[in-house]
């Protein structure tokens, strides 16, 4: 014989629970919605004996405490104008646009040519004298141009002529009239930089439709060292030292500034990373090394380097079983730079050089790859000096002294 629920006692005493628990919560509800809605009017009256703080939203502005009734918030003026600010309108001005124009054959009009816009980068006026103002940039930025324009910040356009450019740093030099230039960049110095400090850049990201374009960073990194292929041929040509910068620096922006917190230029931005798995590292030329550059690009028109006369290449680039069987090196040979050709009436050619030399040393310092003859060439010697060079020729180790020539 079964027993029907409905007519238990148990289930009696819970019917009876219920009839009161539901009003209770349904009180409490209403009770805590209604001092929620007296309260302000319960303070503004002076009732209550505390003063209320008042919240402040996601924003930072302060909320009028009528605002706990639906109101709107309470409007705050704020000073936005800071130091970067400050910084940016004083530095902005001289930092301009650079078209490079290239001379292209027009058919439709007797075969007479035109100039055409190739490329849109970016400069610094960092020098006003005479009458003349000088303008930095990058290399690539002028290269092949038939003539060039400078675009004010103003966007009034200047005829500007080259003055010099230098392929290994990527600087180039402009001058143009100075009759419509107000300001000049203060030069500053890349030596003291600590990774962390602010750096603003400047320029034309994506052309003239960007111009004056500020990107905010960092200093990401001091002293980087990229390689350069120059010729396309795969191998490292040079090595270019570089400052870091998180701060977005995009085509266009090329021969740009990066300045310091103080609104002073210590570097020209010249190229970025450029690959989907990569953000926020670009590349600026430290001023420092820019300047002697600079100078010697406005004295001569050019770099006057020193140079040897020979094509030579690592020996990593060669197999190893061509170390001895072709160049018949020695096995403490660890590296060097065997010359595959030497030019005709060259400081190489005239101290007696011959190509499948291996050269191991320049003045006692060893020297591997075309890179370190180059860097010690360009950083440690001048035209005229002499260079005693260590080299290995069918086994037997000589050495002989090269008066250096000036690189044309």
């Amino acid at each position: 014989m079964g027993y029907y629920d409905d007519h238990s006692p148990t289930r009696q005493q819970s019917h009876q629970r219920k009839r009161w628990v539901m009003p209770t919560i349904v009180g409490v509800v209403l009770g805590a919605v209604l001092v929620l809605l007296a309260l302000p009017a319960l303070v503004q009256t002076e009732l209550l004996p505390y003063d209320m703080t008042i919240p402040e939203d996601e924003s930072g502005l302060v909320q009028d405490d009528q605002s706990l009734t639906g109101n709107t918030t309470k409007n705050v003026e704020l000073d936005v104008k800071t130091q970067i600010t400050d910084v940016v309108d004083k530095v902005t001005p001289s930092v301009v646009g650079v078209v490079n124009l290239q001379t292209q054959e027009n058919f439709w009009q007797d075969n007479n040519d035109s100039a055409q816009q190739s490329g849109v980068g970016s400069g610094v006026i960092y020098k006003k004298e005479d009458g003349t103002a000088f303008v930095v940039t990058n290399h690539h930025v002028i290269e092949g141009a038939n003539e060039i324009e400078v675009v004010l910040s103003d966007d009034t356009r200047v005829k500007a002529k080259l003055v010099g450019s230098d392929l290994f740093t990527d600087l180039a030099v402009l001058k143009m009239p100075a009759d419509q230039v107000e300001h000049v960049i203060e030069l500053g110095t890349s030596e003291n930089l600590k990774v962390g400090e602010p750096a603003i850049a400047i320029g034309n990201p994506l052309g003239l439709s960007f111009a004056g374009s500020v990107t905010q960073g960092i200093i990401s990194g001091k002293e980087r060292a990229i390689p350069q292929d120059f010729n396309g041929d795969g191998l490292e040509d040079w090595q270019a030292e570089v400052i870091q910068t998180d701060a977005a620096i995009n085509p266009g922006n090329s021969g740009g500034a990066l300045i310091n917190i103080d609104g002073q230029l210590i570097g020209i931005n010249s190229m970025k990373i450029a690959q989907s798995a990569v953000e926020g590292i670009g590349f600026a030329i430290p001023i420092d090394s820019a300047k002697p550059i600079i100078e010697e690009l406005e004295q001569f028109g050019q770099v006057n380097r020193p140079y040897i006369g020979i094509e030579a290449y690592g020996l990593n680039e060669v197999p190893t079983s061509e170390w001895s069987n072709t160049l018949n090196l020695p096995q403490d040979v660890e590296g060097g730079l065997y010359i595959r050709s030497i030019r005709q009436m060259s400081p190489a050619a005239k101290a007696g050089l011959e190509p499948l030399d291996v050269i191991t040393a320049l003045d006692g310092e060893s020297v591997s790859n075309i890179i370190e003859l180059r860097k010690y060439l360009y950083n440690e010697k001048d035209a005229g000096e002499d260079m005693e060079i260590t080299y290995y020729r069918d086994g037997e180790k000589n050495s002989t002294t090269v008066t250096l020539g000036s690189q044309e």
